[in-house]
């Protein structure tokens, strides 16, 4: 995986993932990614790139939410698609920002991969902070 950042848009497969995003108008494609990544919570075992995905949908949702993070250019497609889609969307849904929680706390488990191969990695405590303050902006 080409990876160049911490934040959520900062490698190959989210950008892939954002790509695609740009086909939706609605919240199917963040719920689908969503979904796929909570399979992990049977199977025991989330591989990088649904982890990377995972984080770039909830990303997503948060800034659909307004309670997005920095913009900067790896983020500059998302943040046009959401710019276009939100007055079109209805009411909050609970059960995505449930989702977009119990996704978060997998990717921080002991069974995710991407968080194994951020350990390994000198960037690993800045790579946390950043997935723990989505969480908490999720939360606020």
């Amino acid at each position: 995986m080409g990876t160049w950042a911490v934040g959520p848009y900062g490698n190959d497969f989210a950008q892939d993932w954002a790509e695609d995003l740009q086909e939706s108008r609605d919240l199917y494609f963040i719920e689908d990614t969503l979904n796929n990544v909570l399979q992990a919570e049977t199977t025991e075992y989330l591989e990088a790139p649904f982890g990377a995905e995972a984080l770039a949908a909830v990303e997503t949702w948060s800034r659909l939410q307004g309670k997005g993070g920095a913009k900067d250019d790896d983020s500059g497609r998302v943040d046009e698609w959401v710019a276009e889609v939100q007055a079109k969307l209805s009411k909050p849904r609970a059960d995505i920002a449930d989702k977009a929680q119990r996704v978060l706390a997998l990717v921080l488990s002991d069974a995710s991969e991407l968080r194994e191969l951020w350990e390994d990695s000198e960037h690993y405590e800045d790579w946390r902070a950043t997935v723990t303050d989505l969480q908490r902006r999720l939360s606020a």
